[in-house]
Protein backbone atom coordinates (compact mmCIF):
# COMPACT_ATOMS: atom_id res chain seq x y z
CA UNK A 1 0.00 0.00 0.00
CA UNK A 2 2.87 2.42 0.72
CA UNK A 3 4.16 2.48 -2.88
CA UNK A 4 0.61 3.14 -4.13
CA UNK A 5 0.11 5.97 -1.62
CA UNK A 6 3.44 7.46 -2.59
CA UNK A 7 2.52 7.31 -6.29
CA UNK A 8 -0.81 9.05 -5.68
CA UNK A 9 0.92 11.70 -3.60
CA UNK A 10 3.53 12.25 -6.31
CA UNK A 11 0.83 12.63 -8.98
CA UNK A 12 -1.05 15.18 -6.85
CA UNK A 13 2.15 17.19 -6.38
CA UNK A 14 2.71 17.20 -10.13
CA UNK A 15 -0.86 18.31 -10.79
CA UNK A 16 -0.58 21.11 -8.24
CA UNK A 17 2.67 22.24 -9.85
CA UNK A 18 1.05 22.28 -13.27
CA UNK A 19 -1.89 24.36 -12.05
CA UNK A 20 0.44 26.82 -10.35
CA UNK A 21 2.50 27.12 -13.51
CA UNK A 22 -0.64 27.85 -15.53
CA UNK A 23 -1.67 30.56 -13.09
CA UNK A 24 1.79 32.20 -13.05
CA UNK A 25 1.99 35.17 -15.38
CA UNK A 26 4.65 34.90 -18.04
CA UNK A 27 7.73 37.10 -17.67
CA UNK A 28 10.34 35.43 -19.90
CA UNK A 29 12.80 38.34 -19.69
CA UNK A 30 12.69 38.67 -15.88
CA UNK A 31 11.50 42.26 -16.00
CA UNK A 32 10.33 44.20 -12.98
CA UNK A 33 6.60 43.79 -13.61
CA UNK A 34 3.76 44.48 -11.18
CA UNK A 35 1.61 41.40 -11.70
CA UNK A 36 -0.34 40.94 -8.48
CA UNK A 37 -3.02 42.95 -6.72
CA UNK A 38 -0.92 43.04 -3.56
CA UNK A 39 2.13 44.44 -5.33
CA UNK A 40 0.02 47.06 -7.11
CA UNK A 41 -1.77 48.13 -3.91
CA UNK A 42 1.60 48.50 -2.19
CA UNK A 43 2.83 50.67 -5.04
CA UNK A 44 -0.21 52.96 -4.87
CA UNK A 45 0.05 53.20 -1.07
CA UNK A 46 3.49 54.75 -1.53
CA UNK A 47 2.52 57.02 -4.41
CA UNK A 48 -1.14 57.73 -5.20
CA UNK A 49 -0.22 59.17 -8.62
CA UNK A 50 0.62 55.63 -9.71
CA UNK A 51 -3.03 54.65 -9.59
CA UNK A 52 -4.49 53.27 -12.78
CA UNK A 53 -7.88 54.94 -13.16
CA UNK A 54 -10.80 54.36 -15.49
CA UNK A 55 -10.29 57.16 -18.02
CA UNK A 56 -13.98 57.52 -18.82
CA UNK A 57 -14.71 58.23 -15.16
CA UNK A 58 -12.19 61.08 -15.10
CA UNK A 59 -12.47 62.53 -18.60
CA UNK A 60 -15.98 63.78 -19.30
CA UNK A 61 -17.12 63.05 -22.84
CA UNK A 62 -14.33 60.64 -23.67
CA UNK A 63 -15.37 58.11 -26.34
CA UNK A 64 -14.07 54.53 -26.31
CA UNK A 65 -13.52 52.19 -29.23
CA UNK A 66 -11.29 49.58 -27.61
CA UNK A 67 -10.30 47.57 -30.65
CA UNK A 68 -8.50 44.80 -28.77
CA UNK A 69 -11.76 43.95 -27.01
CA UNK A 70 -13.07 43.05 -30.47
CA UNK A 71 -11.77 41.10 -33.45
CA UNK A 72 -11.45 44.36 -35.42
CA UNK A 73 -7.70 44.66 -34.94
CA UNK A 74 -4.51 43.36 -36.51
CA UNK A 75 -4.61 40.10 -34.49
CA UNK A 76 -8.14 39.37 -35.80
CA UNK A 77 -9.18 38.13 -32.36
CA UNK A 78 -10.35 39.46 -29.01
CA UNK A 79 -7.33 40.17 -26.83
CA UNK A 80 -9.17 41.84 -23.92
CA UNK A 81 -12.21 40.39 -22.19
CA UNK A 82 -13.73 43.83 -21.60
CA UNK A 83 -13.66 47.20 -23.34
CA UNK A 84 -11.94 49.40 -20.78
CA UNK A 85 -9.42 52.22 -20.88
CA UNK A 86 -7.18 52.70 -17.86
CA UNK A 87 -4.31 55.13 -17.39
CA UNK A 88 -2.20 56.55 -14.60
CA UNK A 89 -3.83 59.39 -12.69
CA UNK A 90 -1.47 61.97 -14.24
CA UNK A 91 -2.33 60.71 -17.71
CA UNK A 92 -6.05 60.95 -16.98
CA UNK A 93 -5.73 64.54 -15.76
CA UNK A 94 -3.74 65.50 -18.87
CA UNK A 95 -6.36 63.91 -21.14
CA UNK A 96 -9.03 65.82 -19.25
CA UNK A 97 -7.27 69.07 -20.17
CA UNK A 98 -6.95 67.95 -23.82
CA UNK A 99 -10.65 67.08 -23.97
CA UNK A 100 -11.63 70.42 -22.48
CA UNK A 101 -9.62 72.35 -25.06
CA UNK A 102 -10.93 70.29 -27.96
CA UNK A 103 -14.53 70.69 -26.78
CA UNK A 104 -14.30 74.43 -27.46
CA UNK A 105 -13.98 73.46 -31.13
CA UNK A 106 -16.79 70.93 -30.98
CA UNK A 107 -14.31 68.08 -30.94
CA UNK A 108 -13.25 65.32 -28.57
CA UNK A 109 -11.03 62.29 -28.21
CA UNK A 110 -11.79 58.69 -29.08
CA UNK A 111 -9.56 56.11 -27.39
CA UNK A 112 -8.58 52.93 -29.21
CA UNK A 113 -6.30 51.65 -26.46
CA UNK A 114 -4.68 52.83 -23.24
CA UNK A 115 -3.16 50.70 -20.47
CA UNK A 116 -2.26 47.31 -21.91
CA UNK A 117 -1.29 44.29 -19.76
CA UNK A 118 2.18 42.89 -20.48
CA UNK A 119 0.58 39.60 -21.56
CA UNK A 120 -0.82 41.41 -24.61
CA UNK A 121 2.63 42.72 -25.50
CA UNK A 122 3.91 39.14 -25.55
CA UNK A 123 1.04 38.16 -27.84
CA UNK A 124 1.59 41.07 -30.22
CA UNK A 125 5.31 40.29 -30.50
CA UNK A 126 4.53 36.70 -31.43
CA UNK A 127 2.54 38.06 -34.38
CA UNK A 128 4.72 40.98 -35.54
CA UNK A 129 8.44 41.17 -34.83
CA UNK A 130 8.79 44.85 -35.72
CA UNK A 131 9.47 47.49 -33.07
CA UNK A 132 8.23 50.22 -35.43
CA UNK A 133 4.69 48.98 -34.72
CA UNK A 134 4.71 46.77 -31.61
CA UNK A 135 6.81 46.99 -28.46
CA UNK A 136 9.52 44.46 -27.79
CA UNK A 137 8.70 42.29 -24.76
CA UNK A 138 12.37 42.59 -23.80
CA UNK A 139 11.68 46.15 -22.64
CA UNK A 140 7.89 46.20 -22.42
CA UNK A 141 5.55 48.85 -23.80
CA UNK A 142 4.71 52.30 -22.52
CA UNK A 143 1.15 51.04 -22.74
CA UNK A 144 2.19 48.44 -20.11
CA UNK A 145 3.17 51.35 -17.86
CA UNK A 146 -0.23 53.01 -18.19
CA UNK A 147 1.47 55.98 -19.86
CA UNK A 148 0.44 55.63 -23.50
CA UNK A 149 -2.82 56.14 -25.33
CA UNK A 150 -3.97 55.46 -28.88
CA UNK A 151 -6.43 58.18 -29.87
CA UNK A 152 -8.12 60.07 -32.68
CA UNK A 153 -10.45 63.05 -33.02
CA UNK A 154 -14.24 62.95 -33.24
CA UNK A 155 -17.04 65.46 -33.67
CA UNK A 156 -18.86 65.83 -30.36
CA UNK A 157 -22.33 66.19 -31.89
CA UNK A 158 -22.17 63.24 -34.26
CA UNK A 159 -19.40 61.05 -32.84
CA UNK A 160 -17.96 60.89 -36.36
CA UNK A 161 -14.20 60.45 -36.62
CA UNK A 162 -12.28 63.18 -38.39
CA UNK A 163 -10.33 62.17 -41.47
CA UNK A 164 -6.85 60.93 -40.62
CA UNK A 165 -4.00 59.58 -42.78
CA UNK A 166 -4.88 55.93 -42.10
CA UNK A 167 -7.14 53.77 -39.95
CA UNK A 168 -5.88 52.67 -36.53
CA UNK A 169 -3.18 49.97 -36.57
CA UNK A 170 -2.16 50.59 -40.15
CA UNK A 171 1.38 49.22 -40.40
CA UNK A 172 2.59 51.27 -43.33
CA UNK A 173 4.71 54.36 -43.95
CA UNK A 174 1.49 56.32 -44.49
CA UNK A 175 0.74 56.02 -40.74
CA UNK A 176 3.87 57.97 -39.87
CA UNK A 177 3.34 61.16 -37.86
CA UNK A 178 5.23 63.22 -40.44
CA UNK A 179 4.16 61.46 -43.64
CA UNK A 180 3.21 64.10 -46.20
CA UNK A 181 1.56 62.36 -49.18
CA UNK A 182 -1.95 62.54 -47.71
CA UNK A 183 -5.03 64.75 -48.25
CA UNK A 184 -4.82 68.22 -46.77
CA UNK A 185 -7.78 67.61 -44.41
CA UNK A 186 -6.09 64.54 -42.96
CA UNK A 187 -2.86 66.45 -42.55
CA UNK A 188 -4.57 69.33 -40.72
CA UNK A 189 -6.55 67.00 -38.44
CA UNK A 190 -3.44 65.01 -37.59
CA UNK A 191 -1.57 68.21 -36.78
CA UNK A 192 -4.40 69.47 -34.56
CA UNK A 193 -4.33 66.20 -32.61
CA UNK A 194 -0.54 66.21 -32.26
CA UNK A 195 -0.33 69.89 -31.30
CA UNK A 196 -3.04 69.63 -28.65
CA UNK A 197 -1.65 66.45 -27.13
CA UNK A 198 1.88 67.94 -27.10
CA UNK A 199 0.60 70.97 -25.20
CA UNK A 200 -0.45 68.76 -22.28
CA UNK A 201 2.61 66.56 -21.96
CA UNK A 202 2.26 63.92 -24.66
CA UNK A 203 4.60 63.10 -27.55
CA UNK A 204 3.54 61.32 -30.72
CA UNK A 205 5.20 58.06 -31.75
CA UNK A 206 6.98 58.64 -35.12
CA UNK A 207 5.52 55.65 -36.99
CA UNK A 208 1.96 55.88 -35.58
CA UNK A 209 0.00 59.13 -35.73
CA UNK A 210 -2.48 57.78 -33.12
CA UNK A 211 0.03 56.71 -30.45
CA UNK A 212 0.99 59.19 -27.72
CA UNK A 213 3.38 58.69 -24.78
CA UNK A 214 3.08 60.75 -21.62
CA UNK A 215 6.09 62.56 -20.20
CA UNK A 216 7.84 60.84 -17.32
CA UNK A 217 6.73 57.36 -18.42
CA UNK A 218 10.04 55.90 -17.21
CA UNK A 219 8.96 56.62 -13.63
CA UNK A 220 6.09 54.14 -13.88
CA UNK A 221 6.39 50.38 -13.55
CA UNK A 222 5.43 47.79 -16.15
CA UNK A 223 2.12 46.17 -15.28
CA UNK A 224 0.45 42.85 -16.01
CA UNK A 225 -2.92 43.12 -14.30
CA UNK A 226 -6.11 42.47 -16.26
CA UNK A 227 -8.89 45.05 -16.39
CA UNK A 228 -10.97 42.81 -14.17
CA UNK A 229 -8.20 42.66 -11.58
CA UNK A 230 -7.89 46.44 -11.60
CA UNK A 231 -11.65 46.81 -11.21
CA UNK A 232 -11.60 44.56 -8.16
CA UNK A 233 -8.92 46.57 -6.37
CA UNK A 234 -10.09 49.41 -4.14
CA UNK A 235 -7.44 52.11 -4.00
Amino acid sequence: MKPICFSIFFILVLLAGTLNAQQTKKNPYNLNIISSAAAYSGLVAKDSLKRLVDLQKVVKGLVLDIRYATSNNFTHKKVYTSACAFGRLKVARALEAVELELSKQGLGLKVYDAYRPYAATLLFWDIIHDTAYVASPVTGSRHNRGCAVDVTLVELKTGKELEMPTPFDDFSARAGAAYQQIPEDAKQNRQLLITTMLKYGFTVYPSEWWHFDFKGWKDFELMDLSFEELDSIKN
